[in-house]
């Protein structure tokens, strides 16, 4: 059974901005989480590469804009509710993380805190130069 096809996100529900999680299409690796609009989540199936929306930057970020860390999209996923996005991806590069991380969730919650279960992949302090 399938339903119209304008029945995409609701970005109404998130006041404009749904989360959006990028996986690994091949492995299932979560990479990321960060947000979209209805106009980075057009221009994702439009191009066929990831773009979200930066919150900090209130613009849209196109991912590996800066680093060439790009992915592209195998395939859109929404949840029940049509208020969370999954993008099934193939990572370009080694990581998804501006930390240098292939994963931003390389931290896990232990008793004594927090302890990072990963290696970095790239340095960022190189990757993403401040321009002067």
């Amino acid at each position: 059974m399938s339903e119209p096809s304008e029945s995409g996100p609701d970005f109404a529900k998130g006041g404009g901005l749904l989360p959006a999680i990028a996986q690994d299409a091949d492995d299932g690796t979560v990479l990321m989480m960060a947000y979209m609009n209805a106009e980075s989540y057009a221009e994702t199936l439009a191009t066929g590469r990831a773009v979200y929306f930066s919150r900090s930057r209130n613009k849209l970020w196109r991912k590996g804009e800066e680093s060439g860390n790009v992915q592209q999209v195998r395939a859109v996923l929404l949840d029940c509710d049509r208020d969370t996005i999954l993008l099934k991806v193939k990572q370009i590069g080694d990581a998804a993380c501006h930390k240098g991380y292939r994963s931003c969730f390389f931290r896990q919650v232990t008793p004594e805190g927090l302890k990072i279960v990963a290696e970095p992949v790239f340095d960022p302090d190189q990757v993403y130069k401040k321009k002067s």
